[in-house]
């Protein structure tokens, strides 16, 4: 998240969830469903039983943050484009390409007539106005509203309480004409408007629920290839439903879609073996090196980057990883090939950087941005010695105990024996308190600020640096670590809006931005890129894998046998 996000880009690390038998309702229809043994290929039902990463903490496209969401909105909505099978953002409500000015910061969007809800509203022009302004509304605290921050013209003011969400430049010309204004010109905009932020929104439909609006299926709305159903808000089962109101329904194969969350991969991989699930979510070391030369086994390479993030102000103070030092020799303790080999074997790589390889190429030279930035910060248990003992000497501590919070599952619970076991080893006199939560709970105490370390993972919301680079700006909604730091500010600022329409000093910059972030304030300590490595039916087919955005998308795939 992801993409992104999630994407971006988050996904629990290395969790594992399963398929069993949906939970209905009783219906005939329910019932038909669980029985239609989809893993023994009954291609008559097209019905696919997958089991997933984590919870969905919201159906709110604006309050949403993590990868099990935007995955939700991936299959359930569209806006003016969406992604192809080679992550390239093609036209989705938007009809055609738009028409652009030629200073770049004026687009008109003709919208196709045929797209529409599932209540038969019609999708039109205000919904993306609606969505847009309310995104950006601070009434709304929504911590994707910095996406439209120097792209959409009043964004960044409106953010900031000085201009009123009316003045956002976008507007509604009849039904299906949408124009949008820019403050400047922006190389990546046709990937933001496939992410989830800019999704539109019925305005009859969320004013009507009002606060419960996202906060389970029977309060969200679809326009895209299936409906979600049968999610109450909290629990960890829910489905899809193919919606009979979509434009494009007759390429829409799967009638039906059964979903379950769980924290336990032998279980997964039982229901797999048994004829029970069709895929897998990422396999643990322990059975990725057992499974990664079978016949069913999948491999994709994420974009997304994994690191320890760490809190620099706690309860309204500074807390003792304010301390430039310790940040440093946190981030220099650990082995990182030794855990991606031993604990993931999944495919996922150690990184010396924050933006992971993949992602974008510099404009002059076509050298990946990774490679390019190099290696920032590595493990070195020397240097993080001295960087520990220089730490604890200006704290005028001898000792200190951190907490380190990750989630529940099996999996992140072996993670954070690691990390305790590697970092307290090299490290003399700290304690690691490791406290361990639902995904959801996780996700709320770092928005509240309620940790000292955590293990995190980010996904492009689109394919360009800038999508990992300024989350640490000052007061970023999703900074959450107390950084700030002028000259970091200018320097994302600089390649937002000053090199705009310079490419060449535009790379330039955000180089120089990471290096900063990492290297020398060391905000986060990176740790590695993902891949993941799944057990899939072989006669499930055309299952789209993103780099960004939704981690994937179900709408082309079909049952053969």
């Amino acid at each position: 998240m992801k993409k992104s996000k999630y994407y971006l880009f988050i996904a629990l690390i290395s969790a594992l969830a399963l398929f069993v038998s949906a939970c209905g309702s009783g219906s005939s229809d329910s019932k038909k469903s669980d029985k239609s043994d989809t893993a023994k290929g009954n291609t008559d039902d097209q019905v696919f039983n997958m089991i997933e990463t984590a919870e969905i903490p919201t159906g709110d496209p604006a309050k949403a943050t993590d990868a099990a969401s935007f995955i939700v909105f991936g299959q359930t909505m569209e806006g003016l484009y969406t992604l192809d099978k080679n992550d390239k953002p093609v036209p989705a409500i938007a009809d055609g390409e738009p028409k652009i000015s030629e200073d770049g910061k004026n687009y008109t969007f003709k919208l196709r007539e045929d797209a529409k809800w599932t209540n038969g509203d019609p999708v039109t022009a205000n919904d993306f106005v609606y969505a847009w302004k309310r995104a950006v509304d601070p009434d709304t605290a929504s911590e994707y509203a910095y996406m439209f921050s120097g792209v959409i013209k009043n964004a960044t003011d409106i953010m900031n309480g000085k201009a009123k969400p009316e003045e956002l430049g976008v507007k509604a010309d009849g039904d299906y004409t949408l124009k949008v204004e820019l403050e400047q010109p922006v190389q990546y905009f046709d990937s933001l408007l496939a992410f989830g932020t800019y999704l539109p929104l019925n305005e009859k439909f969320v004013e009507e629920k009002g606060d419960k609006f996202g906060t389970n299926s029977d309060n969200m709305l679809a326009n895209g290839p299936f409906v979600l159903k049968d999610w109450d808000g909290t629990g960890l089962t829910w489905s899809y439903e193919a919606n009979d109101k979509y434009y494009d329904k007759d390429k829409v194969n799967l009638k039906k879609v059964n979903v379950q969350v769980a924290k336990t991969p032998n279980t997964a991989i039982n229901l797999y073996q048994t004829g029970k699930a069709d895929r897998t979510a990422a396999l643990s070391a322990e059975y990725a090196k057992q499974y990664q030369n079978d016949k069913d086994a999948s491999t994709f390479q994420e974009g997304s980057s994994w690191y320890l993030k760490f809190n620099q102000k706690k309860d309204g103070k500074d807390s003792p990883l304010a301390n430039k030092n310790i940040r440093k020799a946190l981030a220099m303790a650990f082995d990182k090939k030794s855990f991606t080999d031993q604990l993931l074997a999944n495919g996922s790589v150690p990184t010396d950087g924050y933006v992971p390889t993949g992602l974008a190429k510099d404009p002059k030279s076509g050298k990946d941005f990774r490679e390019e930035s190099g290696d920032l910060i590595s493990y070195d248990v020397d240097q993080a010695k001295k960087y520990w003992a220089k730490g604890l000497k200006e704290l005028g501590k001898k000792d200190l105990t951190l907490q380190y919070l990750s989630d529940d599952t099996e999996n992140a619970k072996k993670t954070g024996e690691y990390f305790k076991g590697q970092l307290e080893k090299n490290l003399k006199g700290l304690k690691l308190e490791l406290t361990n939560v639902p995904f959801k709970v996780r996700l709320q105490k770092v928005n509240d600020g309620d940790y000292d370390i955590v293990m995190h993972g980010w996904g492009p919301d689109y394919l360009d640096p800038m999508t990992f680079l300024d989350l640490y700006v000052t007061d970023g909604g999703n900074n959450q670590t107390g950084y700030s730091n002028k000259e970091y500010d200018k320097l994302i600022d600089d390649a937002k809006v000053k090199y705009a329409n310079d490419p060449e000093k535009r790379w330039e910059t955000m180089l120089k931005a990471e290096k900063l972030l990492v290297q020398e304030d060391t905000v986060v300590a990176p740790i590695y890129q993902r891949g993941r490595l799944v057990l899939l039916k072989p006669y499930v087919k055309n299952l789209e894998e993103h780099l960004f955005g939704p981690d994937y998308t179900l709408k082309n795939v079909k049952i053969e046998k």
